[in-house]
């Protein structure tokens, strides 16, 4: 049995030199032989100062930021798509595995500090922006799209042009429940909770309790 002090300075001296370079990521593959999966690496974010990016990662994006604290959970893939803007996660943010954040022309992804994603979460910003802000939590399976299809019925669906009603932007302290999908030209305020299920279409307002679909204000936080 290798003691728990042993453990701590193996992986804190390997994480010491992980990064996205290709040597990089065989110090972080080294400096997870003693650590658990999932939550269990967490605390490895904060021994880099661009975080912890898990081994089976994907990062195939030219304008990542990262900050120190950020957490990329096991395949999580982060996509640049041509003309694709930059990917920003701030300090402390967490990404579970199998969530895909990607940009393409006219879209760019900023997240605030201590924001969280749970496992198999989809960001695909293509026309415009999405913004998150600080210590958002987003429960598994949602799903953020700042565009949508024409439905022309002269036209193959495939072939339908790509619009936009504007970018997508989540105030702080925000909490949306399992599966909820944000479309295109939403702003969903300060405080508010979305429940599961929700297709979000529309504003939200400051600390307002929506749910449904098309999601609508059923209360206030408070009432």
């Amino acid at each position: 049995m290798i003691p728990t002090e042993i453990k701590k300075k193996w992986a804190y001296f390997w994480m010491r030199y992980s990064g996205l370079t290709p040597l990089g990521r065989v110090c972080t593959r080294l400096a997870l032989w003693f650590t658990p999966p999932f939550s269990g690496r967490q605390h490895l974010a904060a021994l880099n100062s661009k975080g912890f990016v898990s081994p089976s990662a994907t990062i195939h994006h030219d304008d990542l930021r990262l900050s120190k604290g950020v957490f990329i959970d096991d395949r999580v893939l982060i996509y640049q798509d041509r003309d694709g803007g930059p990917v920003e996660l701030d300090s402390n943010v967490l990404v579970y595995r199998d969530s895909i954040i990607q940009t393409g022309a006219g879209g760019s992804v900023t997240i605030g500090e201590w924001s969280s994603f749970q496992p198999r979460c989809q960001l695909s910003a293509y026309l415009g922006p999405i913004r998150i802000g600080c210590n958002v939590i987003i429960a598994p399976n949602c799903a953020f799209y700042p565009y949508d299809h024409g439905i022309a019925p002269d036209e193959l669906i495939r072939k339908q042009p790509v619009q936009t009603k504007g970018g997508i932007h989540i105030e702080d302290d925000v909490w949306l429940g399992v599966g909820v999908i944000v479309l295109d030209g939403v702003r969903i305020g300060k405080g508010a909770m979305i429940g599961a299920g929700s297709v979000v279409t529309r504003d939200v307002p400051d600390n307002a309790i929506a749910v449904g679909v098309p999601a609508r204000v059923v209360k206030m936080r408070g009432e």
